[in-house]
């Protein structure tokens, strides 16, 4: 009978899928209790972190109407505000799939919350995130796993992805200064052929490479969006990027 740990490994048709499309949803990764905790701890975090930042924290603002409350589009380094989110990304469990797809030497590259809140959660234009990541030396190594914190829908603005598209290489973006999603294929969001809407419930997470064309939809609902994408790499790229090495020499 294979152990548990063996039944947590990518099964052959799970890596043929990854490697078909660029991405793979594991469902109910992180259990409901621990979701639980992690709701609790960023509950209220649009208005801590309007009164203060962290140091090591960085965070990007939504866009809104003067007179309405301050919305967090994204948050940099959240492992630093999130105890449960640091406790994820440092699980065997997760390690094991992350080590599966890009090898025992992993890396941290970061931790990034997505707020998008209700009616104020912006678009996330096309990309591919090596376009962000490209350093001389760097190679497209680079995984992400995006953890959903609410169930993520068409309404609330789940992510997309255009299946396959890794497989072309890195394409010409736009860049857009003094911005969060500045960069940005052609067209920004405007509709692709073959897109994907991957809707999760809170607990499921999707891991995709750095060369998959993906996006989001703007929240147009009354629920928010929250969701976490922690990047890892491997401690031969991006040294001077990654933040803690997690396996391997």
């Amino acid at each position: 009978m294979p152990s548990t740990a063996a039944l947590k490994r990518l099964a052959p048709e799970e890596h043929a899928r990854f490697d078909r499309d660029g991405f793979l949803l594991r469902k109910g990764l992180v259990a409901p209790d621990a979701i639980l905790a992690i709701t609790r701890e960023v509950e209220d975090l649009h208005e801590r972190m309007a009164q203060a930042t962290p140091e090591s924290v960085h965070v990007a603002w939504e866009k809104t109407a003067p007179g309405k409350p301050r919305r967090i589009r994204q948050l940099m380094h959240s492992e630093v505000v999130s105890p449960g989110l640091n406790a994820v990304l440092r699980r065997a469990d997760v390690l094991d799939i992350v080590e599966d797809l890009i090898g025992p030497r992993i890396a941290l590259f970061h931790s990034k919350l997505l707020m998008k809140a209700a009616r104020d959660g912006s678009v996330t234009p096309w990309h591919q995130d090596f376009a962000y990541w490209n350093r001389e030396g760097n190679r497209p190594v680079q995984l992400n796993m995006m953890l959903a914190i609410d169930p993520a829908t068409r309404a609330n603005g789940c992510i997309q992805f255009v299946p396959g598209t890794h497989k072309g290489g890195l394409a010409k973006h736009e860049h857009e200064k003094g911005v969060s999603f500045g960069v940005y294929l052609p067209g920004y969001f405007q509709p692709r052929e073959g897109a994907l809407a991957v809707e999760m419930e809170a607990g499921d997470a999707v891991f995709f490479g750095s060369l998959v064309i993906h996006g989001s939809d703007g929240n147009r609902s009354d629920r928010d969006r929250r969701a976490n994408t922690f990047a890892f790499t491997t401690t031969g790229d991006a040294k001077q990027h990654f933040r803690e090495q997690l396996r391997g020499e």
